[in-house]
């Protein structure tokens, strides 16, 4: 059984989700996770799934504050034994209630090519020419709350 869980700035648990986010997202294309960017995530919303059973990280994402009304969904990351599940599906879910939660009308992303499809069967449309940023290709998705 997975829970969802608002993980606090600091917290031993957000060190866990750190170490996630550059396990799953960043070490793979060979980039650092910089501690110089711990400073800017004091004021995003941190979601993170638990595993009910041993109490284990076993995904997380930001919620990132954009201006009043939009907020941006960042580094969606289920760890690797439990990706297929729906973790991810259900991280997004919350993610959004919790958005609009604390009033925020529109989540935008930059989604990889590669999970277009995903965030596209949630209600996600793509917006403006896909781009490229640190060699990566992404598109641009939003989607009203």
């Amino acid at each position: 059984m997975k829970k969802m869980v608002d993980i606090d700035f600091g917290s031993s648990r957000y060190e866990q989700l750190v170490a996630l986010r550059y396990k799953i997202l960043l070490e793979p294309l060979g980039l650092k996770f910089l501690d110089s960017y711990r400073d800017k995530e004091v004021n995003y919303l941190h979601i993170g799934c638990v595993e009910s059973l041993d109490d284990s990280l076993v995904g997380g994402l930001l919620l990132v504050p954009v201006d009043n009304d939009t907020i941006r969904l960042m580094q969606v990351a289920v760890d690797t034994k439990y990706q297929g599940e729906g973790i991810g599906h259900m991280m997004v879910k919350y993610a959004e209630k919790r958005a609009k939660e604390v009033g925020y009308s529109k989540i935008v992303m930059h989604a990889m090519l590669t999970v277009v499809s995903f965030y596209e069967k949630m209600g996600y449309v793509q917006e403006g020419d896909i781009f490229e940023e640190s060699g990566i290709t992404f598109a641009k998705m939003v989607k009203d709350l």
